[in-house]
């Protein structure tokens, strides 16, 4: 398979693996009704470090992901701050940042900047996951091949054009009116369209049930398919409807099968062609293709109107209109799962996830990340307002609210374990064994808070392994006994786990037996803060 060079690409191709974990802090005082573990989240951060911090509880759990990154129109003036651990890359962008139409390199910083986010949301992504992808002229081509590299050619689905613009643009040079945009679409399957039945009815009375005229005529010439061309006749009439040029979509076997059931609708002018009755209850697939043209009747302008509805005045510039996102997010998530907007803008994404969830009772999340100061003012307040009602919105939902929840997060200073014992930084329980959950196991914890069930610190069980956690966010705990595997508690946790016939990986800041002791009671044991790495391969 082809793939995409960039400047750059070496400095980051690796570069999401190096990105430090950050918990995410909850924020109450900006928050809607916040709820449990299982809430919507609005991260405030930036959207590289908040998608490595959800791994931990959300690897391969996001159902479906919709994005809106920069077009690099040359225009927008975004900035690169990943700082990744090159010398060569840190001079190469503090050459010219933000990243504007004057940079003959925009395209290959602009790659940079996509590479390390797109592989963090692929972790993300549930194995029948979908993600759709905003996008222009400026960098379609480019993302294209990206995507099919970062997630694979096989899982390409469709590449949907939208037509963004009602009028035509008599401003560019060129001559031509660019009145459209693209969604890349990736994944293994999207639910389509529903099928409409109205045209299915039962005139007659037909006890098989409604159904509808469908049409019999062929595609294939006499010399390919012989067997479907012959003269049909109305076995009661006697009269004569010949043979289509294309032949019948059935043989003969299959035709008299047809007659004799009393479904060819039999025209009364000669020169007509029979029917077939096609009854409702045979519909193998009550779902019809999705088309590749979106959005028919939407417009960036009906994104400006919403905004200006919400907030009595432009606020942010070109937001998508939410029923385009609604209508993507209904082919990703049909009815219930996680919604992931790291782009998240002026909070789009959950405006379309509340209204569908009020329009079909359906059982969707979302989470969105942005990284501007806005993310309170503008993203979260669009979300607070849409949620809570807007007395004199033109749309009647919206007068009413949508309902809804969110709990508002901050990233935290990064898990440094080689430092957590020192007492520089001291995550809570719940956070630390999340995480190494994730880094030992490749586990995600989901939307359980991870507490410790007894008194040996087991604090998640599959069907092959209890894991321990022996910790407190406090150094006199963590440099005392208490903290330490003995003997006694080796013992307690090696019989717990024989009576499931599980293995045990025990994490801790020291332990007061052998590892090969540990070894015959079926434990490992993973000293904090060394070896949390894949302990459990």
């Amino acid at each position: 398979m082809p793939t995409l060079d960039f400047k750059g690409k070496q400095h980051v191709y690796a570069h999401h693996l190096t990105v430090p974990y950050r918990p995410l802090i909850s924020d109450s005082s900006r928050s809607l009704n916040p709820a449990e573990a299982d809430d919507n989240l609005i991260i405030h951060g930036d959207n590289l470090h908040a998608l490595k911090a959800l791994l931990p509880r959300y690897v391969g759990k996001v159902k479906c992901i919709y994005i809106d990154p920069p077009y690099n129109t040359g225009n927008e003036d975004w900035i690169y701050n990943d700082r990744v651990n090159s010398s060569l890359m840190k001079e190469w962008f503090a050459e010219q940042s933000p990243v504007d139409g004057e940079d003959l390199e925009r395209h290959d910083k602009w790659l940079c900047m996509m590479w390390p986010r797109l592989h963090l949301l692929k972790e993300l992504l549930a194995d029948d996951g979908v993600i759709f992808v905003s996008i222009d002229d400026n960098e379609q081509h480019h993302l294209r091949m990206l995507m099919d590299e970062v997630f694979g050619e096989d899982r390409f689905l469709a590449e949907f054009v939208w037509k963004s613009r009602q009028n035509r643009d008599n401003r560019n040079v060129t001559g031509a009116s660019i009145d459209h945009e693209y969604v890349l679409c990736y994944g293994t399957s999207i639910r389509g369209d529903e099928r409409k039945t109205d045209q299915y009815s039962n005139p007659d009375n037909d006890p098989r049930g409604d159904w509808a005229s469908g049409n019999m005529v062929g595609l294939a010439t006499e010399e390919s398919r012989p067997n479907l061309h012959f003269d049909l006749i109305d076995p009661e009439t006697g009269i004569n409807y010949g043979c289509p040029p294309r032949g019948w979509r059935y043989d003969l076997e299959r035709m008299s099968e047809l007659i004799s059931q009393g479904r060819i609708l039999w025209p009364e002018n000669p020169k007509g062609r029979p029917r077939v009755k096609v009854f409702l209850k045979e519909l193998r697939n009550t779902f019809t293709g999705f088309s590749s043209q979106i959005g028919e009747g939407v417009f960036t302008r009906n994104g400006t109107s919403e905004i200006e509805d919400i907030f009595s005045s432009r606020v942010i510039e070109f937001p998508k209109p939410s029923e385009l996102v609604r209508q993507l997010i209904l082919q990703g998530c049909p009815n219930e799962g996680i919604v992931l907007d790291s782009f998240a803008g002026s909070g789009t994404t959950a405006h379309a996830v509340l209204a569908l969830n009020k329009e079909d009772s359906g059982n969707r999340r979302f989470i969105l990340v942005e990284c501007e100061d806005y993310a309170d003012t503008i993203t979260a307040e669009r979300v607070r307002r849409v949620s809570k009602g807007i007395p004199n919105s033109q749309d009647e939902s919206l007068r009413t609210g949508l309902g809804g929840s969110f709990t508002y997060c901050t990233l935290g200073e990064p898990i440094d374990v080689e430092s957590m014992l020192t007492g520089r930084s001291l995550p809570d329980f719940p956070t630390l064994a999340a995480y190494l959950l994730h880094t030992s196991a490749g586990l995600s914890a989901g939307d359980v808070t991870l507490q410790a069930k007894n008194d040996d610190g087991l604090f998640y069980s599959n069907d092959t392994t209890n894991f321990y956690l022996l910790y407190q966010p406090d150094v006199d705990y963590l440099s005392g006994n208490e903290a330490m595997l003995n003997e006694e508690r080796a013992m307690r946790i090696s019989a717990s786990c024989r009576q499931t016939g599980v293995q045990a990986i025990v994490f801790g800041p020291g332990k007061y037996i052998g590892q090969r002791d540990l070894t015959s009671m079926g434990i490992t044991f993973c000293q904090l803060p060394y070896e949390i790495h894949r302990a459990g391969q």
